[in-house]
């Protein structure tokens, strides 16, 4: 019996033993751990991916300077109207974008004071006339000791103070555009045109029929587009990089990839609060899709600048920062052979002609011809999508 037991428990430690050698067998192996920011790729998707494998390049960009402003026109090109002593909107028939020309009537407005202030002039003219008639008859009987002084006197001061009464009023007339050499007696009128002084184009229309306007409110806006301008800002520290003349490109937010030409003529003196200052730009020709009040974006080329550089294409953005791939060379996995390509941050700088300044991590072999120049962004989906920077 005893031998009996001991044969059994021989015979299952045996079992045991072959029993944990066939799990250890059968065990997966541990799945493969590429270092960070790596990206491995076998032939067929190297293929597929279009890589390309190129080096820093120096080349020589412009150095650009990207300045945002506005589209604008100057003050003389945009004009506020008013009607001067106020009074009721007659009539008329403007509406926003309604082209006019210098001297066309855009209103007509009616006020009683305009009655009475022709009334007063011609009233004053009349008085006037009688006063230099005495003002000149009693020079002459002074001049002949008939008058005396004191009358002489009183006769050109009533003469000089209708004079300057009569001017005066001439003046308020001109303001609200009746010329006081045409003015009769039968021509006086509770109504009077408001006119453009140049031409262009209506931009805002403040009125309607009936409504009454006070002296400062402006009824309408006209703009002059034909002389558009450029007011862009830029920051204090890089004023001693743009000068009068200076030749800019910009593009129009609502117009992207079109590219127009302007002329910097004034670039101000004036720090603002925010340490910015205000730059004035010309623009070349005449672009009728462009308009008073669009947003832009400029560069404005500073000077030349040989630098690290790589085609566009070569870089990749990837949460606000910056990468470039580098092949690592290849090795065998699984009788397979496979590229490595590691991720590296970069920081970028200017970019014209299709090429931009990239700015190297120390230790960087600058000279090393194995960076991905096309196919990164590839890579870079390759990568995100492996989790654990592994494909």
């Amino acid at each position: 019996m005893k031998t009996k037991m001991n044969l059994l428990a021989l015979i299952t430690i045996m079992f045991l033993m072959s029993c944990g050698n066939k799990n250890q067998t059968a065990e997966e192996k541990p799945a493969e751990v590429l270092p960070p920011n790596t990206c491995e790729m076998n032939a067929e998707q190297y293929k597929l991916a279009g890589i390309e494998i190129g080096s820093i390049e120096q080349k020589d960009l412009g150095n650009m300077l990207k300045i945002n402003g506005v589209i604008n026109v100057p003050p003389q090109d945009l004009v506020s109207i008013s009607a001067t002593l106020g009074g009721y909107i007659k009539s008329t028939t403007m509406l926003q974008g309604s082209p006019v020309k210098k001297g066309q009537v855009l209103a007509i407005v009616e006020n009683p004071e305009f009655i009475e202030l022709q009334e007063n002039y011609l009233d004053n003219k009349s008085q006037l006339e009688y006063a230099e008639t005495e003002y000149k008859r009693q020079g002459d009987l002074y001049k002949d000791n008939v008058s005396s002084a004191k009358t002489y006197q009183q006769a050109m001061s009533n003469y000089k103070s209708l004079q300057a009464k009569v001017s005066a009023l001439e003046q308020k007339l001109a303001l609200i555009g009746i010329q006081a050499a045409t003015l009769k007696e039968d021509k006086i009128t509770g109504a009077i045109p408001l006119v453009s002084p140049i031409s262009g184009y209506v931009k805002t229309v403040n009125v309607n029929v009936g409504k009454y306007v006070t002296p400062t409110d402006v009824v309408f806006e006209i703009i002059n587009n034909d002389k558009l301008t450029l007011e862009l800002t830029m920051f204090e520290k890089d004023i001693r990089k743009i000068q009068e003349g200076q030749q800019i490109m910009f593009e129009s937010t609502a117009n992207p990839g079109t590219k127009y030409k302007a002329s910097v003529y004034r670039v101000g003196r004036a720090i603002n609060e925010n340490n910015t200052v205000k730059v004035y730009a010309t623009i070349d020709g005449m672009h009728t899709e462009l308009v008073s009040g669009m947003d832009v974006s400029a560069m404005v080329e500073t000077g030349n600048a040989v630098v690290d550089a790589l085609p566009n294409a070569a870089i990749v953005s990837f949460d606000d920062k910056s990468y470039i791939f580098i092949s690592k060379g290849k090795r065998t996995e699984d009788k397979k052979v496979v590229d490595d390509f590691l991720m590296v941050e970069v920081t970028k700088g200017i970019s014209t002609g299709g090429y931009t300044e990239v700015i190297l991590p120390a230790g960087f072999d600058k000279s090393a011809k194995n960076i991905v120049i096309k196919g990164a962004y590839t890579l870079l989906s390759a990568l995100k999508n492996a989790g654990d920077m592994a494909c």
